[in-house]
């Protein structure tokens, strides 16, 4: 290794042109290995090259030291903060000038984005020589010619690091730069399928092959074969399934949705079959049509991405995500798929949800997009939390905030209402318990359960209770014979801690959610409830708590509390329709000098 070092070290410095030429394109080409590298630096080899750039001006020479330099650089065994400007004014020119050789712009990229990265003073020293203007001029230009991925990377951490103000107006060039480049989509979008294009109509094919593990198809008749086609391009999910073609013919999103679909089954086998054959077996009311969500995913990312829009003058709103990932499409693609395959199951959806479940989809990538993820995994970890219940809870507090109803004055009364409408439900749950319940008793034997009754007296004072007949709808307090005074009880006891669900364990768990006791005399004897339904259960356990003087705690109270809250909020604020509502109260001006404005009626008297 050290023998082949010293060659190529004395072949570049020859003085015979094609020598050192053919030792330049040697030595791009075994740079890449570690122990040569270490070899070839120790003779400075390295600053060798340096002299190489800044002297030359012969383009294949040019190109085989830059890809030499790049290749021992990338080992990190000498630092980058050592270049000289001349050298950076080189690098620079190839980059500002137009893309006559793609390989000298694509190392130059490469070179630069590492001098970016090492240190803040290569920074700076790069981004005078390079600007934001020139680099967006020449980009479309460089399309055919350049690895985008380190223009972008380059230009987000030129703008990424500035501040204040000029952050702000470069933004306009993050966006332009994000719109150029999702732009050289369109013309797939705009594009229908065409039915009788071989390679497209084997595309479609090998989606379903994919998917579907079947027999060799060649020993099947042509009826067979078509009939098996139709079959499983309908598990596919396509609307047209004996021409499924005809699902891609309206644009957008046109070849750009099979492009998609194709990116996801090559590039993620395991996912795309997962996805398939789940819905597959699913009921048919409850399957995902792949296809057909495949084709409307593709045109809300088009549409969120705004793939053939033209760039705004005054735009700035961009995706950091799009710096650093290559094919941003068809990756957002492949997780918002296998989203909307969770959000489905989470909405039990059938067909008919299609356009509800695409709605939620949207409404989360579109929310996640605009937290500004700045690499894909990030872009997935959240948009996989933002399940569909939390989406409803977000909607929920929007709209509240729509409605200015979480405004700081709007929550300040709510407080003050709430007592009174509070004292509105103790009154009706008092009510309700002197109307009385008819109850079942829990029996051991297999003979019919007994009937009861209870009522609480209309002072208060008093539950009567007793046994009654199935007719008996609503007895009299006479005819409950049975009675306890409300002073007496003691505590209210709910669930399992109630003694007869201790007892009678067979039926524990059938009216666990339905019982409730009372404690009296010392809480030696218990009245025990299996309230017929769970809103008689809230009712009895709310008014046995206000007779207790215990606050109610039933979902039913709150519920009913929450209701009479925003039915009360909205009859005060009709007056206030299309005012804003401040979020302090304003500011209470100072008291006038003297008050000589005030009539004096004193001497109106005299």
């Amino acid at each position: 290794v050290g023998r082949c070092a010293e060659d190529l070290f004395k072949g570049i410095q020859s003085a015979d042109a094609g020598v050192r030429c053919d030792s330049l394109k040697e030595l791009a080409t075994v740079s890449t290995d570690v122990t040569f590298a270490q070899e070839f630096i120790s003779r400075d080899g390295h600053l060798l090259l340096v002299k190489i750039v800044e002297d030359s001006n012969d383009n294949v020479i040019m190109t085989h030291t830059l890809t030499a330099f790049m290749e021992l650089m990338d080992h990190g065994i000498v630092s980058w903060e050592n270049l000289s400007s001349v050298f950076i004014k080189k690098i620079a020119g190839f980059v500002n000038a137009k893309p006559t050789d793609a390989s000298i712009q694509q190392v130059s990229l490469d070179i630069l984005e590492n001098m970016v990265l090492s240190s803040n003073s290569l920074f700076l020293a790069v981004k005078h020589e390079v600007t934001m203007e020139r680099l967006i001029a020449h980009l479309q230009d460089m399309f055919a010619f350049l690895n985008k991925k380190n223009l972008r990377q380059y230009i987000y951490k030129n703008i990424i690091h500035s501040s204040g103000s000029v952050q702000d107006e470069m933004a306009h060039y993050l966006y332009v730069l994000q719109s150029v480049t999702l732009n050289h989509l369109e013309p797939r979008m705009r594009m229908p399928l065409d039915c009788y294009n071989p390679e497209q109509r084997e595309i479609l094919h090998n989606l379903r092959q994919a998917a579907f593990e079947t027999e060799s198809e060649n020993s099947l008749s042509h009826e067979r074969r078509r009939s098996l086609c139709a079959k499983e391009f309908k598990k596919l999910g396509f609307s047209n399934n004996s021409n499924p073609g005809q699902d891609l013919v309206r644009t957008p999103p046109g070849l750009l949705a099979l492009d998609t679909m194709n990116y996801f089954a090559t590039r993620y086998p395991d996912a795309y079959s997962r996805f398939v054959l789940e819905n597959s077996s699913r009921e048919d009311k409850h399957e995902c049509p792949f296809a057909r969500s495949s084709i409307q995913l593709t045109l809300i990312l088009c549409e969120i991405l705004r793939i053939g829009e033209p760039p705004s003058e005054t735009g700035s709103d961009y995706h950091p995500i799009f710096f650093s990932q290559d094919r941003l499409l068809e990756e957002l693609f492949c997780g918002c798929i296998q989203l909307l395959n969770k959000t489905w199951k989470e909405m039990r959806a059938t067909q008919e949800d299609f356009d509800k479940v695409m709605q939620v989809v949207r409404e989360q990538i579109t929310r996640t997009l605009s937290s500004k993820p700045t690499s894909l995994e990030l872009f997935k970890n959240k948009v996989n939390a933002l399940n569909y219940s939390e989406i409803l809870k977000l909607r929920q507090t929007e709209r509240l905030h729509q409605e200015e109803t979480l405004a700081p004055p709007v929550l300040e009364l709510k407080e003050r209402l709430k007592p009174e409408l509070l004292e509105l439900i103790r009154q009706q749950r008092l009510n309700r318990l002197c109307q009385g319940t008819k109850f079942r008793k829990i029996s051991s034997r297999r003979r019919q359960d007994k009937l009861w009754y209870c009522r609480l007296s209309p002072n208060h004072k008093m539950l009567h209770y007793g046994d009654v007949e199935e007719d008996v709808e609503n007895p009299p307090i006479e005819a409950l014979q049975e009675k306890i005074p409300v002073a007496d009880i003691k505590s209210l006891l709910t669930g399992k801690d109630c003694p007869h669900m201790k007892e009678n364990k067979g039926k524990q768990n059938k009216v666990l959610d339905l019982a409730f006791s009372i404690t009296y005399d010392v809480e030696e004897y218990s009245l025990n409830f299996i309230a017929p339904s769970r809103t008689d259960f809230c009712l009895w356990t709310d008014g046995l708590s206000v007779l207790l003087g215990r606050e109610m705690s039933s979902e039913s109270m709150r519920s009913e509390l929450e209701i009479l809250l925003s039915m009360e909020i909205k009859l005060r604020l009709l007056d206030l329709e299309n005012v804003t509502i401040p979020d302090s109260a304003p500011v209470i001006p100072k008291p006038p000098s003297n008050y000589n404005f005030c009539y004096d009626f004193s001497q109106t008297e005299q």
